[in-house]
């Protein structure tokens, strides 16, 4: 039996984007309801789904989760263009149906954990997009070293990029949001029809991910 290792990505990015915002815009929800998680374990609970996620699907497709990553990857010359767009749409289709599960199991929730700016527009902004240069700058680092160090090396590089994760959510989820991540602000935000910010988690990690590539490549050269 012939295997469509290309299909075998698809899946893994779609279903690890699914489980990002289940668990983490789940975990928001949640504690709107109970006031049991708080921010400290809605930012931890980000972090280890990230781990838990490139564990799982990182030799399957790389687990970018990310259309952010994605295309800075793709930019920067580490990630084959033609794959790039079933990557974003898989992230993006994975996100969508984990918000479409939320809104059914919480129907009388809001905003079903959408990422709003706390201050204004241009703060959220200006956050959205420091938080996605330092995550792309740490995952460049790391895709540079992939493969050393044996499986304790993959480990690590999961846990590095879910700690970024949870460090910056930890400390900026508060203001911004800390998205990072266009297909996890897009999901919620259609699904709850709440899009009035929506451009500024859309195009602000998008250029920090783009901003990050010739910064890594001085520092690289």
């Amino acid at each position: 039996m012939k295997i469509d290792f290309q299909r075998q990505a698809w899946f893994a990015e779609f279903w690890g984007t699914f489980m990002l915002v289940l668990a983490g815009t789940g975990a928001i929800i949640i504690q709107n309801q109970t006031g049991v998680i708080t921010h400290v374990g809605i930012a931890i609970t980000f972090g280890l789904i990230i781990f838990v996620g490139i564990e799982t699907f990182g030799n399957i497709s790389g687990a970018h989760f990310n259309p952010a990553v994605t295309l800075a990857l793709t930019l920067a010359g580490e990630f084959t263009k033609s794959r790039s767009i079933p990557y974003i749409l898989a992230q993006c289709s994975g996100a969508i149906s984990a918000s479409v599960l939320l809104r059914i199991l919480f129907p009388k929730d809001e905003y079903l954990g959408s990422t709003n700016p706390a201050g204004s527009d241009l703060q959220s902004f200006i956050l959205e997009l420091l938080l996605t240069w330092f995550l792309v700058l740490v995952i460049f680092s790391l895709t540079d070293r992939r493969g050393q160090g044996g499986a304790s090396g993959k480990s690590m590089i999961s846990l590095t990029i879910g700690a970024v994760i949870g460090l910056e959510a930890m400390f900026a989820g508060p203001i911004c949001g800390a998205s990072m991540n266009p297909a996890r602000s897009l999901a919620p935000a259609l699904i709850s029809n709440h899009l009035n910010h929506l451009w500024i988690y859309l195009l602000a990690p998008t250029l920090g991910g783009i901003l990050a590539i010739p910064i890594w490549r001085s520092i690289r050269a």
